[in-house]
């Protein structure tokens, strides 16, 4: 199994129930957190998928637009038994072409794979890292992501113990 066995796409509905699967496997670990299927559904243009020839699903992950210049890599995520064969930096290649035609000009994630997304230029990150205005409008959102770009004292209980980490692009 190799990344050549496999095309990175644009998901569609009916690739929401592998997305959920491969999600709660995590989840499951603590390493991603799940939500309820209705979120996925409305969610599905911001994602991608790793595609096996025979058709499965092996792979997704979604850029959220958070701000006008700023997204999130949200949910970048490989089957276990794909792992280490370039699928998540495919994926992630992906989402960052498409970071890059939507003009945005930075990327945030939450992640445990420091190293991974550190290869790809992201950066570990503390603190406010945008302008107080910005902050307060970007408090109005009703979005997780959102709450743990902003580093907000509200969602700490919750937290699993990632980093913080942004790519300019």
């Amino acid at each position: 199994m190799t990344v050549t066995d496999v095309s990175v796409r644009s998901a569609l509905p009916a690739d929401v129930l592998a997305i959920r699967s491969i999600v709660e496997s995590y989840a499951s670990r603590r390493i991603l957190l799940a939500h309820d299927l209705v979120a996925y559904y409305e969610a599905v243009h911001d994602f991608v998928v790793a595609e096996a020839i025979d058709g499965t699903i092996v792979g997704c992950g979604a850029l959220h637009v958070m701000w006008k210049d700023l997204g999130e890599i949200r949910t970048l995520a490989v089957l276990p038994e794909w792992l280490h064969t370039g699928i998540g930096h495919a994926m992630l290649e992906s989402l960052v072409e498409r970071a890059r035609e939507l003009r945005l000009e930075r990327l945030f994630c939450l992640t445990f794979e420091v190293g991974f997304f550190g290869r790809h230029g992201f950066n570990p990150i503390e603190g406010d890292v945008v302008d107080p205005d910005v902050f307060k409008e970007m408090l109005l959102s009703h979005d997780d992501g959102v709450a743990e770009f902003l580093d907000l004292a509200s969602v700490k209980p919750n937290t699993l113990g990632n980093t913080r980490m942004l790519l300019e692009l």
